[in-house]
């Protein structure tokens, strides 16, 4: 069954792309545990991010690594700290969050609550 996340890469849901290639795409967060936070996913549909091939995998952190000097750049911060959780959405994913203290990446703090105007300025700001 389709995931939210395949649904993003078909264009049946908009979302507010940082990155794409053939094989990836990157995009913010709706619910972010900070501003500039971005999800990092393969097209490939695959629920848990260590099933999927070794090629896939270091492609998808060379791919995130390539997103990184844009975040830094655009978000004010000290690191882009990188988690992986894989509970929220069946498709392999990895988070991209700004970091200016350790509880930036606490996944049980409230999420921020950002406009349709707000994600899409973020967006404009990281992709240059």
């Amino acid at each position: 069954m389709p995931t939210i996340f395949s649904k993003i890469i078909s264009g049946e849901i908009p979302c507010y792309k940082i990155a794409e290639t053939e094989d990836f795409l990157a995009f913010l967060d709706i619910m972010p545990l900070a501003i500039g936070h971005t999800l990092v996913i393969p097209k490939m549909e695959v629920d848990y991010l260590f099933d999927l091939d070794d090629k896939t995998i270091s492609g998808l952190m060379v791919f995130a690594k390539k997103i990184v000097p844009a975040l830094e750049k655009a978000i004010p911060c000290q690191r882009i700290g990188m988690a992986v959780i894989g509970l929220e959405v069946p498709h392999a994913h990895i988070h991209l969050i700004p970091l200016n203290s350790i509880d930036d990446i606490n996944f049980s703090r409230p999420k921020l609550n950002l406009s349709k105007n707000q994600l899409e300025e973020i967006a404009k700001k990281i992709t240059g």
